[in-house]
């Protein structure tokens, strides 16, 4: 039998809003945009020292050692997927909901139990979809060290406990798209208000892309200019034009999450030699060996991964 002890975590949950709905509309679709979207959410949490429990349906748990961490990853994931949905019809949009709480909990081998995960639980399951909602005790450790807003919802009525739990939505974005606050109830209220990263879910990119594409583009329009203006036989902008696109694919692949960013990045490092073998031909394609190799790490990654 596995051991059984006690710790003190961050628990985090997310499920999708609507599932039912997306999968009656188009099944194999669903499963392969929540595929996706798990992967991403999965990534994430591993980058910023989580680890994925369990997942179930449409449903992910995880825990972190830190509880700033847990936050971070969940701003992260719904920026990210954001992202994503803009892509996506209206009514097609994987947004999740996401859960967190700071609590002492059972483990037992790799899954955990108790209050602590059930508050957690009832947690996103009233977070708007595509929002966050944290507990008083993680709102407690993160409040000044995350950059983002917090709005008190009051306290949630939970299964099990005696008495409710403060809660609050995490505000995601400006603090003047918050909700104005005569239209919020009072502290009893357990609706939370809608999280920027929700309402913008399927209408913006992952933030600030669009802005850097336009000023890369922009500065390679001036360098090829400049080079065509004063031409002295030598088309010596392509270099800082093929700088520039090596740059815009990383921020391209740093937003992205329908392939793995490894071995995107990897691609990526690959057509940027063959661009310099190109622009430097003296007869021989010496790039040839060097992304041979890369192909080799991509493969080995590939079969990983399977």
């Amino acid at each position: 039998m596995s051991e059984t002890r006690r710790k003190l975590t961050t628990i985090f949950c997310a499920d999708v809003q609507d599932y039912t709905r997306l999968m009656g509309a188009d099944e194999e679709g669903t499963l392969a945009s929540l595929k996706r979207c798990r992967e991403a959410m999965g990534r994430l949490i591993e980058s910023h020292g989580g680890r994925v429990i369990n997942t179930w349906g449409d449903g992910l748990i995880a825990d972190f050692p830190s509880v700033v961490e847990a936050v971070r990853a969940a701003v992260d994931t719904q920026n990210e997927l954001a992202g994503f949905n803009a892509r996506r019809p209206a009514d097609g949009r994987m947004l999740f909901r996401i859960g967190i709480n700071l609590g002492d909990v059972i483990v037992e081998g790799d899954d955990i139990y108790g209050d602590g995960v059930n508050i957690a639980a009832r947690l996103q399951t009233s977070a708007a979809a595509g929002g966050i909602v944290i507990s008083s005790t993680v709102y407690d450790q993160v409040r000044n060290k995350v950059a983002v807003g917090f709005e008190f919802l009051g306290p949630l009525m939970v299964k099990n406990v005696d008495e409710g739990v403060p809660s609050y939505a995490v505000k995601i974005g400006d603090a003047r798209d918050e909700t104005p606050s005569a239209e919020r109830s009072g502290p009893a209220r357990l609706q939370p208000a809608p999280v920027m990263a929700a309402a913008k879910a399927g209408t913006t990119p992952a933030p600030g892309g669009h802005r850097l594409y336009g000023v890369l583009g922009i500065i390679a329009a001036v360098l090829i200019g400049i080079n065509l203006l004063s031409w002295q036989g030598v088309f010596w902008a392509r270099f800082p034009v093929l700088a520039l696109a090596v740059v815009a694919a990383l921020a391209w692949n740093r937003d992205q999450i329908l392939f793995n960013r490894k071995i995107t990045l990897l691609a990526i490092l690959a057509l940027g030699l063959a661009g310099i073998n190109l622009f430097t031909w003296t007869g021989q394609f010496w790039a040839v060996w060097p992304i041979l190799g890369i192909a080799a790490v991509m493969g080995v990654r590939w079969s990983i991964r399977r």
